[in-house]
């Protein structure tokens, strides 16, 4: 078997596990615990410029934020199931074509549905669950000390731990200097995103850093303009998930281009 065939190969296999794993992610996102509620406000406080008369009771009402659509919506939407799965496969052919046959596809193929699922519910909820990241880095980071193992290669896990500094600790810095720009939720993803990212190659976090970051800007950017996003309310997730799939496709080929 030649190299193309086993990338063919293995794009095949990907196609096949991101399907399934598609097919999963509505049930994934209806099971995610909803967060707690908001206290309501007490009338008799002082509710600052975020307030409105109400006319007929002559009394301060708050401007509220509408409610959170529940998981468990999104997850009957009509054709999710459909697209997730179609996502899903084209996702995990890609990336099974870009990396070929390797151990770190265990890691790569699990997120692949995992992200699908966090890319919706950020984009209808504006959320990245906890809930769903936590238990994602249990998951990953047990399969990159395997892979390494296997690999019989202690180096990916320096560069895997790197890729999570640098992922993560950027988006971190961006979310400390200004939180009202970026959920903690994308610091948790672009964290995990960087462990796995990593452990192809530190050229791989950055394009995937970059690419994600150019999306934001120039299809959100778009979005906003076209009306179809609101300023400021724009998702950050879904161009993190891009992004990092571009990175996993362009950093092999453009290794070529140093040699």
């Amino acid at each position: 078997m030649t190299l193309a065939d086993l990338h063919l190969a293995t794009a095949a296999t990907g196609a096949v596990l991101g399907l399934l794993g598609g097919l999963a992610v509505p049930g994934l996102i209806a099971r995610i615990p909803e967060p707690d509620p908001e206290p309501e406000p007490d009338p008799d406080l002082d509710l600052g410029p975020d307030e409105r008369l109400d006319p007929e009771a002559g009394e301060r009402d708050a401007v509220l934020p509408e409610p959170k659509e529940p998981y468990a919506a999104i997850a009957a939407t009509r054709g999710l199931r459909t697209r997730a799965a179609v996502s899903g496969a084209v996702a995990a052919a890609l990336v099974g074509s870009a990396v070929g046959w390797a151990w770190s596809l265990t890691f790569l193929w699990f997120l692949v549905p995992v992200c699908v699922a966090l890319a919706v519910v950020d984009w209808r909820t504006r959320l990245l669950p906890t809930k769903v990241i936590a238990p994602s880095y249990l998951v990953v980071v047990p399969l990159v000390l395997g892979s390494a193992a296997l690999d019989h290669s202690t180096w990916y896990l320096v560069t895997s731990g790197i890729g999570w500094l640098l992922f993560g600790g950027f988006f971190f810095l961006l979310w400390f200097v200004y939180p009202a720009g970026l959920g903690y939720g994308d610091v948790r993803l672009a964290g995990l995103l960087g462990i796995a990212l990593g452990y192809l190659s530190l050229q791989t976090v950055s394009y995937g850093m970059v690419a994600g970051s150019l999306l934001n800007v120039v299809v959100g950017g778009g979005l906003v303009l076209l009306g179809r996003v609101d300023r400021g309310s724009s998702p950050f997730g879904p161009y993190l998930v891009l992004g990092a799939l571009v990175g996993v496709l362009l950093a092999p080929g453009a290794s070529g281009w140093y040699a």
